[in-house]
């Protein structure tokens, strides 16, 4: 991976992660956090989302629904293993 696809990760992942946050609400971690959380959701969406049969194609715009959806399944499990 080259220089712009790392920043373009980067960006994706901080707005997929930012985007979570607001999602579930108070579950935004700074802007490093989020960052982490949407290259994580994106991680958890690339295994989760094919196995029930979501695909959103490709893009940008397809890139930061993916990584937000994983964000948002990792935010939740977060909150739930928070309140056992």
């Amino acid at each position: 991976m080259g220089i712009g696809g790392l920043i373009a990760t980067l960006i994706i992942g901080a707005i997929a992660g930012w985007l979570a946050g607001l999602i579930v609400k108070g579950g935004g971690f700074g802007i490093l956090g989020n960052m982490v959380m949407g290259i994580i959701g994106a991680f958890v969406a690339g295994l989760v989302l094919p196995g029930i049969g979501l695909g959103f194609g490709g893009g940008v715009i397809a890139s930061i629904i993916h990584a937000t959806l994983g964000a948002v399944i990792v935010l939740v499990v977060i909150r739930l293993v928070k309140q056992a």
